[in-house]
This record gives C-alpha cells, structure tokens and sequence, in this order.
C-alpha cells in the first residue's frame, strides 16, 4: 500500500508475519530476518511505484544498514513494516523502515543506504528526477 505523507514522501506499507523458520533460539525473530525483510519491503516499493522500464533497467545495492532493535516478536505474531526514502545524493539514498507492532509500538527501525546501478553494465548511476518523482513526490 502506497500512501503519501505529509512532508511529500511517499510511504508504502506490507505485513509480516514471523513463521518458524524466522525463530531463533530465544524464542523470537533472529535479527537477519529482519534484514531479509528490510530487502523484502525496499524491493516491493520499487516493483509498486517505479516504472516498468526502470525495474527492467536498474538495481539497488545495499552499501550500508543503521538498524535499531527495540522489541521482540514471537513465531504467528503479525507486524507492519512502513518505508520511505529521503532525497537521492548522487547514486544513493536513504530509504527508513520501521516495523510497528499490533500495539503501534516501533519494534525496530532501520534507515539504509541504496545505491542504483545499471543492470547492463553493473555502474553507478545519479538518481535522475524521473527515477525518484514516484517516491518522493
């Protein structure tokens, strides 16, 4: 779901919900999954809001992760990821995702730095205008 905020970022929400594979041996989701589905939410933005032609054209690397764990969630507890991006520099943006729980409390927040790239030739490429109007308003 993609929905606009007040400032003209424009956020978009997915579910998920912890199965057992995604349990560690405390009893709660091992931190991994939760870069997995930092990969999982980034990923379906960008097949959601940018165009065809560009999904077909470039990729996004990570080239950096800031993650904040604040709670915990057990095997069949649902949670609600949200992400937007910040302005493009260069090559590269921010993009901040934050899991809030069935309460409406953060259980973890991330902002993590994506790089564009050319899948025909594998360079860095400037975030043209036309690449983040979908996301940025």
């Amino acid at each position: 779901m993609v929905a606009e905020t007040a400032g003209g970022m424009r956020e978009f929400a997915q579910d998920f919900v912890a199965g057992a594979a995604d349990i560690d041996e405390l009893g709660h989701v091992n931190n991994a999954v939760w870069v997995r589905w930092i990969q999982d939410i980034a990923t379906a933005h960008w097949e959601a809001a940018a165009a065809p032609e560009h999904v077909a054209a470039y990729a996004w690397v990570v080239t950096r992760h800031e993650i904040d764990y604040r709670g915990n969630l057990t095997e069949g507890q649902r949670v609600t990821a949200e992400t937007w991006v910040g302005e493009p520099k260069g090559a590269r943006f921010d993009r901040h995702v934050r899991f809030v729980g069935t309460d409406g409390r953060a259980l973890v927040t991330a902002v993590t730095t994506w790089a564009l790239i050319d899948r025909a030739t594998g360079r860095l490429l400037r975030v043209r205008p036309e690449i983040a109007a979908p996301f940025i308003g």
